[in-house]
């Protein structure tokens, strides 16, 4: 066996296992080896397992120095491409106004979509990279970004644009999806700006290829789970996946209505009840959650524990906005997953990897297993749980992407 690198010296070489019969298998099991090696070739894993048993060549070796190596994180959730500040909301909102009614009055969304707007292509660009860039220095090496700041159908294919523009100046993997965030503030606006949406957005979408998924965000100041399903049905006409932003601070169906669609994931949850937990973990959907906005907003957690005894596949993202979670590391967010959510460390790790490959259909990510892309973090510590028990700074030393080091 020829290899291009060889990397030794792995304290533990920490992994889910493969896909099960779901997206993601709710009860995936860690694989951790220690005393570990792998070996990349051509930009994937050619071979992993215990150092002693590695017989092969390599044109280069390095050694990591008894650090532990886990797969690259995926973070399935962000809005990282946005223009101007939320700090006069944030300022309401720890005065005791409700982040509902703030949204209600004009300000939240609206205020980022006005600033977005406002800006020139150049200048979204200029504002995301140092995003994306933090994403993935804490350990993202793939990240999904959604559109939904430009409202006007073609100020969102600008949005896409500016997506891909920043796919081309990163190492990560950019996933890109086109959010339909909130309706028009006239009611009687709606219903055409759903036709249009549906008649005209999505087929230029897809035409473009300029998204991968098309996400609704369902809720009483946002769309109702009958115009969610006509956008739906659009985008699988087209041939786009579809997520939803639901359940969060009201039950207005839009959980169910993902879940009989066929929904890749639906993301937030922290308004979910038993019942609709059982109904999750009896689906094929992802349960996306967003442990972010809890800090930041303080809204009760999702039911991270619950959705996992019950079964569910759950995943975790950090929801990087201005808004609700301002939150730039992925790493963080698996951390805040133990601590609000009720999550194990293995379970973080997995809902951080695989889980959240699958809730972007990416089935190929989030695993360290031969044949896959070489997408890896070698940490600063020997033992991995620090990915998840580190506050305050980088539990990342090194990020390599298909074998290549791109960030330390």
């Amino acid at each position: 066996m020829k290899a291009d690198l060889v990397v030794r010296g792995i304290s533990q070489l920490v992994t889910a296992e493969g896909p099960g019969p779901k997206h993601g298998a709710a009860m995936r099991q860690l694989k951790v080896v220690e005393q570990a090696a792998l070996a990349v070739a051509d930009g994937r894993i050619q071979w992993a397992g215990a150092e002693g048993e590695w017989g092969g060549e390599a044109a280069a070796t390095i050694d990591v120095e008894q650090r532990a190596i886990v797969p690259g994180l995926v973070d399935p959730h962000t809005h990282a491409v946005w223009a101007g500040d939320r700090l006069e909301d944030f300022d309401a909102r720890i005065s005791g106004v409700p982040y509902e009614r703030i949204l209600a009055s004009g300000g939240g969304i609206w205020s980022t979509i006005r600033a977005t707007a406002a800006a020139t292509q150049d200048e979204l660009v200029a504002l995301a990279k140092p995003r994306i860039d933090a994403l993935l220095r804490s350990g993202a090496t793939t990240i999904e970004v959604k559109s939904g700041y430009g409202f006007a159908l073609e100020a969102e294919i600008g949005m896409l644009q500016t997506i891909r523009a920043l796919a081309g100046l990163t190492r990560a993997r950019v996933v890109p999806t086109l959010l339909i965030h909130v309706p028009p503030k006239e009611a009687a606006e709606r219903a055409a700006y759903v036709s249009d949406v549906c008649q005209t957005l999505i087929p230029e979408v897809a035409g473009q290829k300029l998204a991968v998924a098309v996400d609704v965000f369902v809720e009483k100041e946002a769309w109702s789970a009958a115009e969610a399903e006509r956008i739906f049905a659009s985008a699988q006409q087209h041939g786009l996946a579809i997520k939803l932003h639901t359940e969060q601070f009201h039950r207005v169906g839009g959980l169910e209505l993902g879940l009989r669609m066929g929904a890749l994931s639906v993301d937030h949850l922290e308004a979910c009840s038993p019942e609709q937990v059982a109904a999750i973990a009896g689906s094929s959907t992802i349960a996306t959650i967003l442990p972010g906005v809890s800090l930041h907003l303080g809204l009760p957690p999702a039911p991270g524990r619950g959705l996992i005894d019950a079964g569910a596949a759950v995943a975790v993202g950090t929801d990087l906005n201005p808004g609700s979670s301002p939150l730039f590391s992925p790493a963080m967010a698996l951390a805040l997953a133990v601590r609000l959510n009720g999550l194990t460390a293995q379970e973080a790790l997995v809902g951080g990897t695989t889980n959240a490959a699958c809730a972007l259909g990416l089935p190929e990510a989030g695993r360290i297993e031969p044949g896959l892309p070489a997408d890896f973090l070698v940490l600063q510590g020997s033992d991995w749980r620090e990915l998840v028990y580190t506050l305050g700074s980088n539990p990342v030393r090194e990020v390599w992407i298909r074998g290549e080091k791109v960030a330390a």
